[in-house]
């Protein structure tokens, strides 16, 4: 498979699969609030489909959807004294009126719609003369704010046009990035982030899937070599766009790993490392997929690792970091990401305790945990576990190191359905310092 035919049957897999299920939940919800404010039954009009979605940016698994209702300039002064809530409250009743079973709530700026695997987040807006539109902000005693979201949409249209039609498909190509590696960071971020990298650059001006692996590697280095800061300035609107966390560190490793991958462009596991920086939306080599019955029909241990993705759509936008703290009989206590800094082998029979030790979703949620024994050990123990259980409610998991291998603990936090937050620790267990260096 060259790297054209690999890349461009990646971005295929990241299509949306439920895109008619999303527009239909637009168009309802566009249908009721129309009804409710202007008796129409219209369920286009007087609507915005914005965030990832809007910008043509998000991939399958996409969670957090956003919509503007663009209110009757004649009743604008019915909420524009202080009466911020009631215009969100009102949104709530009009969803509500129409369709009284569905899950709807008031937040700070908007109405959620809540369904089975995704929500809608209705924010109503009054439009003014350059577009932009002021929408409600409901925190002390109310104010309006300013978004700009068609220049935002149309700036990376323009751009996406000029680079070749490489930037919404290096969006794409982000997010199942940090999907993959639990990178927190919000839709906007990573279109803005893409958006000024080939600004910066005419390396791919007129390239394309051919050349993916290289524009991969280049965008990751990008990345990690960027100041850290708060905020960056969106395109077209020239809003501030939030970074919750640095992704410095992760783009980092994601660049080492493009640098892996592109070294091993004519090998057979070119595919396999592609999927280390990406997941597994990258398609497996042809030969993997052909052989994989049979090599898993030979196997001598039982195959009972569980993957979060077939339980639940990711869709990665908070943080969520893990500890690890190793204790034994007689001995201090010591963190395990220091003894591997200082080059301290984690050796058989300690006690384990992982936990969450920072979190930024809001409650209430759900903590999974897995636990994955790798090595020739654990398959000859028959014992790789792997099953994703839930957490008993103390936000930890106990364990001990029982046998030599290079293990993996992943933690999940589940909102809604979907997983927004995930966090990884490997765990080398050697049987003497010789086996660990």
């Amino acid at each position: 498979m060259s790297v054209s035919e690999m890349f461009s049957e990646f971005i295929a897999n990241l299509a949306i699969s439920n895109a008619g299920t999303v527009s239909y939940r637009y168009g309802e919800l566009t249908s009721a609030l129309n009804k409710q404010f202007r008796d129409t039954e219209s369920k286009t009009a007087n609507t915005l489909q914005v965030g990832s979605f809007g910008r043509k940016t998000g991939i399958d698994g996409i969670s957090d959807l956003d919509m503007l209702y663009i209110m009757p300039k004649s009743i604008w002064d019915d909420y524009k004294e202080g009466k911020q809530l009631k215009l969100l409250q009102d949104t709530k009743a009009a969803i509500l009126k129409r369709y009284p079973n569905t899950n709807v709530r008031v937040d700070r700026l908007v109405g959620t719609v809540t369904y089975t695997d995704f929500h809608v987040e209705v924010q109503p807006v009054f439009e003014q003369e350059d577009q932009s539109y002021y929408y409600p902000d409901t925190k002390g005693d109310g104010s309006w704010k300013v978004t700009k979201p068609r220049k935002e949409m149309a700036a990376v249209s323009e751009l996406d046009a000029d680079k070749n039609y490489n930037l919404k498909r290096l969006c794409k190509m982000a997010r199942a990035w940090k999907n993959k590696h639990g990178v927190g960071m919000g839709g906007l971020l990573i279109d803005t982030l893409a958006y000024n990298f080939l600004k910066s650059t005419t390396d791919y001006d007129d390239k394309s899937y051919l050349y993916y692996d290289w524009m991969s590697r280049d965008f990751f280095k990008y990345l990690s070599e960027l100041p850290k800061q708060d905020y960056y300035a969106a395109p077209g609107s020239g809003q501030r766009v939030k970074v919750k966390k640095n992704f410095q560190a992760k783009a980092k490793k994601a660049y080492n790993l493009c640098l892996d991958a592109t070294n091993a462009e004519k090998q057979k596991n070119v595919n396999a490392k592609w999927k280390k920086v990406y997941g597994r939306p990258f398609p497996a080599a042809k030969e993997e997929v052909a052989e994989a019955p049979v090599a898993k029909a030979a196997y001598t241990w039982k195959d009972t690792e569980q993957l979060i993705e077939n339980q639940y759509p990711i869709d990665i936008r908070e943080n969520l970091v893990i500890d690890c703290e190793v204790k034994q009989d007689g001995f201090r206590m010591h963190l395990l990401s220091s003894m591997l800094a200082s080059r301290m082998p984690l050796l058989a029979r300690k006690k384990l305790r992982f936990w969450v030790k920072e979190i930024s979703v809001h409650k209430p949620y759900a903590i999974l945990w897995k636990v994955l024994n790798r090595g020739e050990e654990s398959r000859n123990r028959n014992c790789i576990r792997g099953q994703i259980v839930n957490d008993e409610g103390h936000l930890e998991k106990t364990e001990k190191t029982n046998f030599k291998g290079d293990h993996v603990v992943e933690c999940y936090c589940v909102k809604n359905g979907v997983v927004v937050a995930k966090d990884r620790i490997h765990v080398p267990i050697a049987t003497n310092q010789e086996d660990y260096e």
